[in-house]
């Protein structure tokens, strides 16, 4: 099922339907400042599974939580007090953040258990965060890419393309229209008790630099 919606003005019974699909193990679908990504709650087992599915990969493979917030970070990740301070500067925004992962997390997701750790982001996009609010807990996400759905590098993503080549694997797509997407997130690695550059995408990477 694909719901339009105006980013301006996101109706709150699309907001809810969102995140009750999550809640009963479905997966949901839209577009970030970065791409589409496919969501699930990691609460539920059978959301968690069908993600995984979905992408045609282990479930060693880590996902990307994405957080509405700091409080709800804290729950899954064990953020020290130098990170907090530089994190805090640049979010919400294209970063996506590897930090230790808390035992909570560990229980739920077996990549989280092997190593220990887990990544997370606070995606800008007024759609995204919307949804994280109206669910009120964080989602685990992986991106809907060109290949996934058959395409030549850089193909054009559209929400009915989606739907045509998922059928039933993804229960619903929120479609805000225009989409501008920015690039890849700056990936930031705490886990040592420094900050590493891992990756420089869209996102500034100069405070995270000695």
């Amino acid at each position: 099922m694909i719901e339009y919606v105006i980013e301006s003005n996101i109706d709150d019974r699309v907001l809810r339907r969102a995140s009750e699909t999550l809640r009963a193990g479905g997966l949901v679908c839209f577009p970030t400042e970065s791409n589409w990504v496919a969501i699930a709650d990691p609460y539920s087992r059978e959301g968690v599974h069908k993600l995984y599915a979905l992408r045609h990969v282990e479930d060693t493979k880590h996902f990307t939580v994405m957080c509405a917030n700091f409080q709800k970070a804290m729950e899954i990740a064990l953020i020290p007090d130098a990170a907090f301070s530089l994190m805090k500067r640049v979010v919400p925004g294209p970063y996506t953040f590897i930090l230790e992962a808390q035992k909570k997390v560990t229980k739920l997701l077996k990549a989280s258990r092997y190593d220990h750790q887990v990544g997370i982001r606070f995606p800008p996009k007024k759609l995204c965060r919307a949804i994280l609010e109206a669910h009120g807990d964080v989602v685990i996400s992986t991106h809907v890419s060109a290949e996934m759905l058959e395409l030549e590098e850089g193909g054009f993503i559209y929400s009915a393309l989606i739907e045509d080549h998922f059928g039933g694997m993804i229960d619903l797509i929120v479609d805000p229209g225009e989409i501008d997407f920015l690039g890849q997130t700056t990936i930031i690695d705490f886990t040592s008790g420094v900050p590493e550059v891992v990756r420089i995408g869209v996102g500034p990477a100069d405070i995270f630099q000695r």
